[in-house]
């Protein structure tokens, strides 16, 4: 762990700030905010219009005056400032006020695996910016498996994989600390990326931009493995004409367009099992993999993992929100480290 469990128990705020959602913790009050990423800025005046949900709607639907931005990506903040002040509008007045009121605010925020020193000094700048006099760092695959309820601290080997929008993360845990880890730059987004392009080249159609994912338009069947519906009805906009034109998409066709970033995925999974001892790999035979984040819920994912490591896979219950409740419950003190005393000679 980054920090020890001591350290966090003094903390009063835990933020999971991720390219997709930010997610808010407060200690003693649980899971406070839960918003998309965005925000809704006048170039005119520099005027915050909205953040959260309402912002997300409003791409692609502007005057020019109107940006829409995303201060996250990859999970790395890449624009403190605006970061700072779509926080503060999360938040609310209420909470910041309740906030505010103690003495020397600590706060706790998820940091990606092997995170760059620039990227942890944004991610603590953030916080500074909301009041912060102290601010930990907790890499997000411990802070998942933790929400998740794996046995972290247990000398028995927990394999996790965090999907998320930018970026997806595979470790093996063991002793409450990372054995040997990859972090993948393909996530929700590439997937999705994948199915416009497809749609574009097969079908000369461009979809909108935020009107649905089309990853869940494309599969809302069996999703990537077989068995769905043969094919699809999509609308969207033609390529050559600008015009409105609805297609039926070959849902096979759509399937070999997603496996191809997935194939990235895998051989991350490959190269974790390979650098893992073997002890480790022989408990995950039976354990296999844990999945979190907005990502895992993609239909037929962890069928295909199944079919292609020959290990048990299983969904978390709330995989979307497990790496901001794995902090919580280090804030609360629900979890009780091993402790190893030294033996005495």
């Amino acid at each position: 762990m980054t920090v020890s469990l001591e350290q966090l128990r003094r903390c009063h705020v835990a933020v999971d700030l991720g390219a997709a959602r930010t997610r808010v913790y407060v200690k003693g009050a649980g899971l406070v905010v839960d918003e998309p990423s965005v925000a809704a800025v006048n170039t005119r005046t520099g005027a915050l219009i909205a953040v959260g949900s309402f912002a997300e709607r409003m791409t692609g639907r502007t005057p020019d005056y109107i940006r829409v931005v995303r201060p996250v990506s990859g999970g790395t903040v890449v624009d403190i400032e605006m970061a700072q002040r779509m926080l503060r509008h999360l938040l609310g007045e209420k909470l910041r006020r309740a906030l505010r009121r103690k003495p020397r605010l600590r706060a706790a925020a998820c940091t990606p695996h092997d995170a760059d020193p620039l990227a942890q000094r944004a991610a603590v700048e953030t916080m500074v910016g909301l009041g912060a006099r102290r601010v930990e760092l907790v890499d997000t695959l411990i802070a998942a498996a933790v929400g998740c309820g794996l046995p972290v601290e247990q000398p028995t080997a927990t394999m996790i994989m965090v999907c998320g929008a930018a970026a997806t993360q595979i470790a093996v845990l063991s002793l409450g600390s990372i054995v040997t880890a990859q972090r993948i730059p393909v996530g929700g987004e590439a997937i999705d990326h994948a199915v416009v392009q497809h749609l574009r080249h097969a079908h000369e159609l461009m979809l909108p931009s935020q009107a649905v994912r089309p990853l869940q338009v494309a599969l809302h069947g069996n999703g990537i493995t077989g068995g769905g519906p043969s094919s699809t009805l999509i609308h969207g906009r033609d390529v050559a004409t600008g015009l409105a034109r609805s297609v039926h998409v070959d849902t096979a066709a759509v399937r070999d367009a997603i496996h191809t970033p997935l194939t990235a995925v895998l051989d991350g999974i490959g190269k974790v099992l390979r650098d893992c001892p073997p002890d480790l790999v022989a408990d995950l035979t039976d354990r296999g993999i844990m999945m979190v984040g907005g990502s895992a819920l993609l239909p037929g994912l962890d069928q295909m993992l199944r079919d292609a490591t020959g290990m048990p896979v299983a969904i978390a219950e709330r995989p979307d929100v497990c790496a901001v409740l794995g902090l919580g419950m280090m804030l609360e003190g629900k979890i009780a480290p091993m402790v190893l005393n030294p033996l005495a000679e």
